[in-house]
Order: C-alpha cells, then structure tokens, then sequence
C-alpha cells in the first residue's frame, strides 16, 4: 500500500492529490474561499435567470459542444481519472469517457420532450369550464456532491441534466479526484455558457453542502456512502432543502440452473472487480443453483486467476488500484473477518510487475459464506466476490433481499420470461437480465434504488425531472362573473351543491337527470347573472 494520504491540506489553502497505484504526487489545487460562497451564489442566479429563458434547442447547441470536446481529448479526460482514481486507462475510457458523450448526446435531444408542458384530462364534467396542465420549472440552483470511485461520469451526466434542464450548477467533486473537476471545468467551458452558471467549488464535502444548504440552494444532488448521506439529510431538514440521494449497494446477482454459466461467469468478473469493485451498483453477492454451483465455481476460479492487477503501464491490467488507503483497509478489514468465521478463500487476480507502492488488493472469489459475516451485509465496495449456494427460487429472493440496500440486482437464467416476473419481487432500483452494472451508462434508464440506497433518481426522463419542480398551471375556457361555489350563498346554493353531487355520483338515472337540470339552471343563473 502506499504509504502517502491521497489528499490533504496544505495550510487549509491546497489540497493535494496523489495516484493510489504509485503514491506519486499528481497535482496540488486551491481551495475555494467558502467567505465568498454569497457571491458564488448571486453569480450564479443572475446567470440562471438568464439562461433558463433560453429554449430547449438554444441550450442544446451549447451543451453539444462539449461532446465535441470530449471527443477530441478522449486519451486526456481517461488519463486524468485513471491517475487519480487508480482505474486502469481502459477502464477510465469505457465506464466514465464513452458514457459522458453519449449522455450529452441524449440530453440534448430528449430533454425538451421530457421536460414539455403536459396538459391534464379533466376530473369531471362539473369543471367544463376549467383546463390545466404541468410545467416543469428549473430549481434554480443546483449542487452536485459527487463520490471518488467514478470521479467524471457521475457528476458530469447530472451536470448536463441540470443545464439542459434550465439550473445553474455549483459542483463539488471527492477531494481525492479534484482532477477529474477541473477536467469537467474545461468541458463545461468549452461549451461557451453564460459567466457564473456552472462553478467548480474545492474544499470541505461538509463546509460546501452547509454553505450551499445556508445560501438557499434549490436542490442538492449527492453521491456517496448511506452514513454521510443520513447525515446531510438531517442538515437539509432543517432548512427544508430537497434532495436527491444515491448511496450504496450491497448488490445480489442470481444464477439460476439454466443460466449460461459461461456469460455468468464472464459477467460477474467483471461487474464484481471491474473498478477494483468500487462500484455501488457492482456485484457484491452471488447466488448460484445448487445443481450448478461447482460449475460455476470452478469458471469463476479460472476468470478470476486470469485477471492481472496493478498499475496500467502499458494497457496491460484488467484491474487497477483501490482509490485510498481507508478504502484499502475497510475491504481487508472485512475479508479477515469472514475468514476468522469460515469463509474461505478459492481463487485471486495475479500482479503484474508494477505494484510497488500501490494500493493494489487482488480480485478475490470466497466460499463459505453466510449472513452473520459482516461480507454480507455491509457495503465493501472492493474486488471481493462471495458466492453461496441456494435450492430454491424463494430462497434465491429472500437471500437477495436480505439487505438494508437495495440499489441493483440481476438475475441470469435462459427464461427471459421468468426472469421479468420474478423482477419485481426484487427490492432494487435496477434490475438487470444476463448482465450487471452497466446501466449507470445507459443514458435513458433512471438510476436509483430501494431502501437505504437513497431517494430519486438521476438518468434518464426520471433523472431531467428531479432537475424540475413540477408546477400546475389552471385556466378558465370562459371568465364568468363567479364560480358556482362562490359568495353569496343561499339555502339553493346548498340545493345546487348536493345536485352537483348527484350529478358526478348518481343514486339513480332518475336521480342523475333531476341533478342535472337543477345543477344546470343554477349554474346558469349564479355564474352568469348579474348581481
């Protein structure tokens, strides 16, 4: 491991960032002077109010600039993650580069369907004179307080719902990934937007949501662990400030007797290690049929010693270093555990000759599990793979809920047909059919989850409409001098309100039309008469 922090302060002005798969220093930034957090604030309101009368079409042309910038400094933005993040340049490339281009691609062309005014059906005949529809407003302001473990996508997709969507945006990204901000600083520049409406904020995760929280945000958007999203939820409570939450996962993936155990296999080595397992929505949990589980196993011994780890040299490694020490040790931590109680260690990636003073953990397959192991039940957010064995499909669901999380799930089987009805007895924001993870990249599926996973969702038309306040606009069709139930009231006002009663609930067809010319002669003479 390395033996340096990843980041920390120098005389509370810098922080310091440093690559966790060599413990070399990679860039020093200045940290925002939070006294100045009004002025951020006011900047970008006036902005706001500017850019949020532009149409949909108008704001679309700024934001595909950026997906020419990215196109063009694809090698640059991978690098920029990889050093910091420890993810191996493949990686970077796949899971945080591709994803951004396509969701700006996606958000400018979709958003002003989503977002369109959406008229309302009528209630009930007794307001023929009444039309409404919904309008989505932009928050205003909105913060972004993004995680380590994919420093660009995550906050960059919300950055562009948010613009696309008419907010300015305040970014705060993980301190130990401050390289992959300043990457989303030069794109959002390059998109030519107007002075103040995106700031990139470095400091304190704590100091900038109670400065954001104080200097009356719209909403806060936050990306993190369920203990520091608890915590800023109390603190928004307080100044009734919404917002939305994903926290972790500690997902499941089910393999059923007539799953293609070749794909399964393939399938869970990635989204199980992929990113070093740092994934909130990655495998943390398999089940496997009992009739096939020493097959599996057995393929998944072979994917698992066939994985190499260490630093990307030379795009060699299918798996990189783990983002910082703490993280390193909160995964050892929980293996040691599982060990002292029986687990059982069958197989782990190999490394590389680039290792050296790297926060490198091996990819690990581990047996003999059960729920009393703390491997089971809390996030680990590494490259640790258990696997335990299951007799029936009700067995399968119960053990695959038995979580206080329920981010994403994902069942393997041959049925389809099967694997859609048994999706929804799932506690999961995300379910997914012979395959895992890789939803976050879709731009047009939500993402979010059950539970203790968070509230809301981002991605997609779910995503563009939590970047909205939806609001009801109502009009009338004719402007009488009155409502029907408006003053003066008589004992006929009272007649009339019991036949507009029987009118939209009748006890009777007889009774249904004495309502109706009463309610309408009424009607007639107290909206349209004079006095």
């Amino acid at each position: 491991m390395a033996k340096k922090s990843v980041s920390k302060a120098k005389a509370s002005k810098t922080t310091i960032t440093y690559n966790p798969a060599t413990g070399e220093k990679v860039a020093e930034f200045a940290n925002t002077d939070l006294r100045k957090f009004p002025q951020i604030m006011e900047r970008a309101r006036a902005a706001q109010s500017e850019w949020a009368k532009l149409s949909y079409r108008e704001r679309a042309k700024h934001v595909l600039r950026m997906r020419k910038y990215i196109s063009a400094h694809a090698d640059e933005l991978a690098l920029a993650v990889s050093r910091e993040n420890g993810k191996s340049r493949t990686d970077a490339l796949a899971t945080e580069v591709l994803p951004i281009s396509l969701a700006t691609n996606w958000y400018a062309k979709n958003a002003a369907k989503v977002l369109a005014d959406k008229p309302l059906n009528r209630s009930s005949w007794l307001f023929f004179n009444k039309k409404s529809k919904i309008v989505r407003v932009p928050w205003g302001v909105v913060g972004i307080i993004s995680p380590w473990n994919y420093p660009l996508s995550i906050p960059f997709g919300e950055v562009v719902m948010a613009l696309m969507a008419g907010n300015a945006v305040v970014l705060k990204v993980a301190g130990v990934t401050l390289s992959s901000g300043k990457a989303i600083e030069d794109i959002v520049a390059s998109a030519g937007l107007p002075d103040g409406l995106f700031t990139h904020v470095v400091g304190s995760g704590s100091e900038v949501s109670t400065a954001m929280i104080q200097n009356g945000v719209g909403k806060i958007f936050f990306t993190g662990s369920v203990a520091t999203g608890k915590t800023l939820m109390a603190e928004c409570a307080e100044n009734l400030v919404p917002l939305s939450l994903e926290l972790g996962g500690k997902d499941p993936m089910i393999v059923f007797e007539d799953a293609d155990l070749e794909r399964a296999a393939n399938g869970a080595a990635w989204a199980g290690y992929q990113n070093a397992g740092q994934s909130c929505g990655g495998v943390e949990r398999i089940y496997v049929h009992h009739t096939v589980y020493d097959n599996f196993l057995e393929k998944m011994k072979a994917k698992t010693e066939a994985i190499r780890h260490g630093q990307d040299v030379d795009f060699n490694v299918e798996m990189g270093a783990v983002t910082t020490p703490s993280q390193y040790k909160t995964i050892d931590t929980q293996l040691k555990d599982a060990l002292k109680k029986g687990a059982k260690v069958v197989a782990t990636s190999k490394p590389t000759a680039h290792t050296k003073g790297g926060n490198f953990f091996p990819a690990t397959l581990v047996t003999n599990v059960n729920h009393k192991m703390e491997l089971m039940r809390e996030e680990t957010f590494g490259p640790i793979l258990p696997v335990m064995k299951f007799d029936s499909e009700e067995e399968a669901i119960r053990l695959a809920n038995d979580s206080t999380m329920g981010l994403t799930a994902s069942v393997w089987t041959k049925n389809t047909k099967r694997a859609k009805k048994l999706a929804p007895r799932l506690q999961a924001g995300v379910v997914t059919i012979n395959d895992h993870l890789y939803t976050h990249g879709l731009s047009e599926t939500a993402w979010g989850g059950f539970k203790q996973s968070g509230l809301g969702r981002t991605h997609g038309a779910a995503g563009l409409e939590e970047m909205t306040q939806p609001q009801v606009v109502n009009w009338d069709l004719l402007t009488p001098p009155r409502n029907l139930w408006w003053f003066p009231f008589s004992p006929e006002t009272y007649d009339a309100l019991k036949a507009a009663l029987y009118f939209s609930s009748p006890l009777s067809a007889v009774n249904w039309v004495k309502s109706s010319l009463k309610l309408s002669v009424f009607a007639i003479k107290k909206m349209f008469g004079k006095g």
